[in-house]
């Protein structure tokens, strides 16, 4: 299973091919359309969000509500195109425009991929480096995750995602999971605790009228993977490895660990281990989840739980001292419409590239046509556990 996405934030859409999804998964577009509208919520969102109404066209890959087997095309329209035709158009514009109509960008960010990819790809206007490097582009993975979760979803396998800090105020309370499943779409940053979630609103608010941004922490829980999904025999099939990198691919994105993660420093192996227990029902299970599911490099049946860390977003309303790159004049870094918190939004695209990691695992693991030779390969798996 993999997937490639096209398009620029301000262009006219974006597209996402996914090839390697199996035959006869029903697809409803509903729920795609779902995880998008989650990713353009939370506090702290911008003006774009009030702009965009993201919802999902099939093209390709799907008859009839169910998979072909056959590459999936999906596209999400860009409404905030129509302020933006002869900017982004690929039509050439006329000298006289040129000044007027590209809003060139020549003064780049801190913290932003203006002044390296302007560099590489030898762009003098910077807009054509923030166009596609901008987080636009995780609306595209969202919509590849929305699917993998479907198929995860045939599989009994479920996933749940919260913020548990945001800019230095926590809600990292080791919430049982019925508690969490209960709480986290009640309010708009995606935590357990309602009190805990209006002070972070007030510190959101309090970055806005500073024209500053902050980051956090967020947390995605996956129920149901069964055991041995991974490797240990080579790096690169190490399942909390290919998160990893998924995770830190994100926009904004600078950390990732699992289970009790970097905290594992702080204590003795004997705290931190996951004791081995069993009984004739579940069959192997652990006495705790210190590792959050995982132990060499695969799932080990239990709870997996990635956490991620989101550095502020670079774009700043009191921006700071940058470049111009043409005349190499000190100035204040441009100024792009931008949010001054996205986190709550941020738990919902790790979900759903966390979701396209297993999936894409699972199915290196069991080869399969249809959906329903996968289904009952992961049965078989799962008995495993208990027969071994």
């Amino acid at each position: 299973m993999r997937y490639l996405t096209s398009g620029e934030s301000h262009g006219p859409q974006l597209t996402v091919i996914i090839e390697g999804v199996p035959a006869n998964l029903e697809i409803n577009v509903a729920e795609i359309n779902e995880e998008m509208f989650k990713r353009q919520g939370g506090y702290g969102r911008g003006r774009r969000m009030q702009i965009e109404k993201d919802a999902v066209e099939i093209v390709s890959g799907v008859r009839n509500g169910y998979t072909l087997g056959s590459p999936i095309t999906l596209i999400v329209t860009n409404d905030d195109f129509t302020h933006w035709k002869k900017i982004m158009g690929a039509d050439p514009i006329s000298e006289e425009d040129q000044d007027n109509m590209k809003r060139v960008i020549t003064k780049p960010r801190p913290g932003h991929a203006d002044l390296i990819g302007g560099m590489k790809y030898n762009h003098r206007d910077l807009r054509n480096v923030l166009e596609r490097s901008s987080a636009r582009e995780t609306a595209a993975r969202v919509a590849v995750g929305a699917v993998s979760k479907i198929l995860l979803k045939q599989l009994n396998i479920h996933f749940y995602s919260r913020v548990v800090e945001i800019g230095g105020i926590k809600d990292d309370i080791e919430y049982d999971l019925e508690t969490i499943k209960s709480n986290i779409d009640k309010n708009d940053v995606r935590v357990v605790n309602d009190e805990i979630a209006q002070t972070m609103r007030d510190k959101i608010d309090d970055a806005k009228k500073a024209g500053d941004t902050i980051g956090g922490v967020v947390q995605t829980i996956i129920e149901g993977v069964p055991v041995g999904i991974g490797s240990y025999v080579h790096y690169d099939r190490k399942l909390d490895g290919r998160i990893a990198q998924g995770v830190v691919s994100i926009n904004a994105f600078k950390g990732v660990s699992f289970g009790e993660g970097f905290k594992a420093a702080e204590k003795p192996g004997s705290e931190i281990q996951d004791e081995i227990l069993y009984d004739t029902t579940n069959g192997y299970y652990r006495g705790s989840n210190h590792l959050g599911g995982f132990e060499g490099g695969m799932s080990n049946g239990m709870p997996i739980i990635v956490n991620g860390v989101m550095k502020p977003i670079p774009t700043l309303y009191k921006p700071l001292n940058s470049v111009d790159i043409n005349t190499k004049e000190p100035f204040k870094a441009s100024i792009e419409r931008s949010d001054s918190c996205a986190v709550p939004a941020a738990s919902v695209v790790v979900e759903n590239v966390v979701a396209f990691e297993l999936a894409k695992a699972l199915l290196e693991e069991f080869q399969c046509n249809h959906i329903e030779q996968l289904q009952a390969q992961i049965e078989e798996r799962r008995l495993l556990n208990i027969e071994y």
